[in-house]
Parts: C-alpha cells; sequence; structure tokens
C-alpha cells in the first residue's frame, strides 16, 4: 500500500501515467519535448510511453542513486572501452567453469574425465586448448566441446 503523506505526488503522477495510454501520439511527442527538452525519437508508441512513464516518475521520486549510475558506467567501460564499440569476448571465456573443476563424461562405456585449469584443460595428463579439441581427441570426430560436456544444449543455451 503507498503511503500517500509520504508521497504526496503520487496521486498526480499515477493519473499522469494512467494518461498515457490513451493520449494521442502528437500530445506524447509535446510532451517529450517538455519533459526531455530535445525532439522526440522516431521510435514508436510503446517506446515513448514507457520512456515517458520512466521520466515522469524519475522527476516526481528521483533518478538512480549515485551507486547505481557509477556502477552502469563502470560495467560500460568495461563492456565498451574507451571507444565506444563492443570489446570482443569469447562467451566461452565468460562461462568458463572454474580452474579445478573437474568434468566427466561417459563415452561408450568409459568415463573421460577433464580438469580445467587456468588457461587450457587437462586429458589424460596432456594440455588441450578448447573442450572441442578434447571431445575429438575422446570421440575421433568434431564436437562442440561444450555441448559434449553438458555445459551447453543443442539449443545454444547454457
Amino acid at each position: 500500500m503507498i503511503d500517500y503523506d509520504i508521497h504526496p505526488a503520487t496521486p498526480s503522477v499515477l493519473a499522469r501515467l494512467a494518461a498515457l495510454k490513451t493520449t494521442p501520439t502528437p500530445e506524447l511527442k509535446q510532451q517529450w519535448r517538455d519533459l526531455f527538452d530535445a525532439e522526440p525519437p522516431p521510435y514508436n508508441r510503446r517506446f515513448l510511453e514507457s520512456r515517458l512513464a520512466y521520466r515522469i516518475q524519475e522527476l516526481a521520486y528521483g533518478g538512480l542513486k549515485p551507486e547505481t549510475v557509477e556502477r552502469l558506467e563502470a560495467l560500460g567501460e568495461e563492456l565498451f572501452g574507451n571507444n565506444g564499440k563492443p570489446r570482443r569476448v569469447r562467451a566461452s571465456q565468460e562461462r568458463r567453469p572454474i580452474a579445478g573443476t573437474r568434468l566427466i563424461r561417459e563415452w561408450k562405456g568409459v568415463d573421460h574425465v577433464v580438469t580445467v585449469r587456468d588457461d587450457d584443460y587437462e586429458y589424460q595428463g596432456r594440455p588441450y586448448k578448447s573442450l572441442s579439441a578434447v571431445a575429438r581427441a575422446i570421440t575421433g570426430t568434431r564436437w562442440n566441446g561444450w555441448i559434449f560436456f553438458g555445459l551447453k544444449n543443442q539449443r545454444g543455451r547454457p
């Protein structure tokens, strides 16, 4: 339950949010100009409604905490770097099992054990650069190592 004494702007904010659904698009665009002091983007109506709803609440109740803004900026820097272009990170490096993890796969009645190391994998005392290389050594055919060891299903989801 909302305490209207603590949030006196709530009834008018709720009314403004409810009105967005029935407001004609030209009026939504004018609200955008008023609230953002810029021309509205050429996106669809649902985008305008959602961004206007956020902005109305942001102005009434306050925006993100400074710590949250700093964290988002740090994540953006980590992902995009200084040049604004996404950094290429191999998906397998992001989801890679922790070093020391033992992966066990039964193949043709034999259990095969692979140890994850910091930069590679160990199978039968030999280093391998990828799980796919280990799977090939075991089966003699090409496999996606993540699928072979059950770390990813056939549809590509971990």
